[in-house]
C-alpha cells in the first residue's frame, strides 16, 4: 500500500477536459493508436479461395476435382507424404506453423479451411 502511494504521487496524467455539456472529452495524447489482432483475420472465403489454390496447385492434383469438400486421398488419391506436402504448403501460404499432431488430423480441404480459418495467427 505504501509503495503504490509512493508511486502515484510521482506520476502525473493530463487531465482531459469536457468542451460543452455531454460532449466527450478531447484526448490530449494524439498519438495513442490502439490495436485488435481481429482487424486484420481472414474471411473465411479468402481462406477457402487461397486453400483451393494450394491444392491445386499441387503437380499430382486434378484441379477439375479439388473443392472445399474433396478428401485428399480418398477423392484426389493422394498418399500420406502427399498429404504431409499439402499442409507444409499451406503452412507457407498462411505463415504458420501446424504442430504435427493437428497436421495428422488434416486430411481434407474442408479440414484445412476449418483450421486455418480459426487460428488466429494465419495470414
Amino acid at each position: 500500500m505504501a509503495l503504490r502511494a509512493a508511486v502515484l504521487r510521482h506520476i502525473r496524467l493530463p487531465v482531459q477536459t469536457l468542451t460543452a455539456a455531454g460532449s466527450r472529452p478531447q484526448p490530449q495524447w494524439s498519438f495513442l493508436r490502439l490495436f485488435s489482432s481481429h482487424d486484420d483475420h481472414l474471411t473465411k472465403e479468402e481462406v477457402i479461395d487461397r486453400v483451393l489454390d494450394v491444392v491445386k496447385s499441387f503437380p499430382k492434383v486434378d484441379p477439375s476435382k479439388v473443392a472445399p469438400d474433396v478428401h485428399f486421398q480418398k477423392d484426389l488419391g493422394l498418399d500420406s507424404l502427399d498429404n504431409v506436402e499439402i499442409v507444409m504448403a499451406l503452412e507457407e501460404e498462411f505463415k504458420l506453423e501446424i504442430p504435427d499432431k493437428e497436421a495428422d488430423k488434416i486430411d481434407s480441404c474442408n479440414l484445412a479451411i476449418e483450421y486455418i480459418y480459426n487460428h488466429p495467427m494465419a495470414g
